[in-house]
């Protein structure tokens, strides 16, 4: 029997009686564990589809406590980004920011103090595409490999396993990271070289937000003009104003249930989160030379919610401010 091997145990071929047999990538990987650093909202329903799918799970994060429901599941935890990068070739790290990324890589404990060489490293983050490219640099010379594949989906997705992943890295590293990603997503899509994939989340999260604004202030105003916000809901979304905002995640209490605004607004993609993004969108303009006056209001306006008392609220809270805001 003659065996070629690559990298980790993502691909390997056997060859016997004249014919090709392939094992398949995802059985061999459910012998090898899976690395997983921040267990957050996102993180811990992400990393516990990874144990559904067969996958031993490493993890680790910044507060010991958020890893307890996961250790509950069967994941090992151990202390440090480090100690994951020690005992695990495969690792996904989902942070809320490009310092918190920056610290799990590179610092004092961090995955690149003990990376192995052939490493595949996964960032789901949403940061800055410079610092992803900042990273990849960094795994290089180290002999890892490092791609940037933020997500699009929210709680909800993630914890029904059908987030999108936009992915950027090396084309020929890609089918490795779908493979996990996969297990965690309903789309899985390569665009381009490391940073791509930050950079199409931030345009989303821009486009997201900007419409988040305009579905709340044409909430707001039907109400203001006596409709009932479910008649007006179910008109918008068989109609040309239709949105994601709308039809899917609606921010005003009462129209639709299992959003945060059926639950005073908690739980979801925090405004703390959004204004984040969009403060990212914002350096990438300037940077770009390119006019996003929208984009920058809804950036002014979700600071401002943030000082207000909303930060830890859904991004979709936009619809309470705006009517506190009409009282004023």
């Amino acid at each position: 029997m003659a065996a070629m091997m690559f990298r980790g145990s993502r691909n390997v071929w056997f060859r016997w009686n004249k014919h090709f047999a392939v094992v398949s990538t995802r059985s061999m990987a459910s012998k090898t564990p899976v690395g997983f650093i921040g267990l957050g909202n996102m993180g811990t329903p992400m990393a516990k589809n990874l144990l559904k799918n067969g996958y031993p799970v490493i993890a680790t994060d910044v507060f010991p406590e958020s890893c307890k429901e996961l250790q509950d599941v069967g994941a090992h935890v151990v202390d440090s980004p480090a100690d994951v990068a020690e005992k695990a070739d495969r690792i996904i790290t989902m942070l809320p920011s490009s310092p918190n990324v920056i610290e799990a890589y590179t610092g004092p404990n961090g995955i690149l103090r003990k990376v192995k060489k052939g490493t595949l490293l996964i960032d789901s983050s949403t940061i800055d595409p410079a610092v992803a490219k900042e990273m990849a640099v960094g795994a290089e010379k180290m002999g890892a490999v490092f791609m940037d594949a933020p997500v699009s989906g929210g709680v909800g997705a993630a914890n029904m396993g059908k987030l999108t992943f936009m992915v950027g890295g090396l084309e020929e590293e890609y089918n490795a990271a779908q493979e996990l990603l996969s297990c965690m997503g309903a789309n899985v899509i390569y665009c381009g070289q490391v940073g791509t994939g930050q950079a199409v989340k931030l345009c989303n999260n821009m486009l997201l937000a900007i419409g988040m604004i305009g579905t709340a202030e044409t909430m707001n105003l039907g109400i203001r003009l006596g409709l009932d916000p479910k008649l007006l809901a179910k008109i918008l979304n068989m109609s040309s104003g239709r949105c994601w905002s709308s039809d899917t995640y609606n921010p005003v209490p009462g129209v639709m249930e299992g959003v945060p605004s059926a639950n005073n607004y908690q739980g979801g993609f925090g405004t703390t989160l959004m204004a984040k993004d969009l403060g990212l969108a914002q350096n990438t303009a300037t940077n770009t030379k390119t006019p996003i006056p929208l984009g920058s209001l809804a950036h002014q306006i979700y600071r401002v919610m943030c000082s207000r008392g909303y930060a830890n609220k859904d991004f979709s809270s936009v619809f309470q401010f705006l009517r506190e805001e009409e009282g004023q």
